[in-house]
């Protein structure tokens, strides 16, 4: 049995796309998911398939969700082995303990790719925000008090290409690596 990771994109932010976890766990367990767990209330599913191409389910999972919920939503799924290279790959200003720094994982849904996203949003500004991209996925930190003067905080919610991603912080990645 191998681990996958489904985040569910926009779900139960500010009393939209409400999806309950216990409703949600059930949804998967009845596509056929074993071991299944959901952390936290923002949409993030971790479970176990038998099966090594786990892309035909997404859809699935984004129809189950449809039907049951009454809520039209893109859902990422990785593999936990992946997740957890990616995380070993991250920059070393990614990640730290510092208060003052708020660090983000950004999930690229295919068939869109970093070159789109970086061609909408643009440079990250300096002195402000960093970013790395690694395999589908891009490494982004920034100051928490100066959040409103990045390049990225507004692009990433309302830039065109903003629904085709889904974001993470660094410790909810962390722990759901290893669920």
């Amino acid at each position: 049995m191998k681990r996958y990771v489904a985040f569910l994109r926009g779900v139960n932010i500010s009393g939209k796309n409400k999806v309950p976890m216990a409703e949600l766990k059930k949804a998967f367990e009845k596509i056929g998911f074993s071991e299944v767990k959901t952390y936290l209330n923002s949409g993030n599913v971790i479970f176990s398939c038998e099966e090594d191409n786990i892309a035909p389910f997404s859809n699935q999972i984004e129809m189950t969700i449809k039907n049951q919920f009454d809520i039209d939503i893109p859902v990422f799924v990785i593999s936990q082995e992946k997740l957890k290279d990616i995380l070993n790959n991250a920059p070393n200003w990614w990640g730290s303990e510092s208060k003052s720094i708020y660090d983000n994982l950004i999930f690229i849904m295919p068939p869109v790719t970093f070159a789109d996203v970086f061609d909408e949003i643009g440079e990250p500004k300096e002195g402000l925000e960093k970013i790395m991209e690694y395999k589908g996925t891009i490494f982004w930190s920034f100051s928490r008090k100066d959040y409103q003067k990045t390049n990225w905080w507004s692009k990433t919610a309302r830039a065109a290409i903003s629904s085709k991603l889904t974001i993470r912080t660094a410790n909810t990645v962390r722990k759901i690596a290893v669920l």
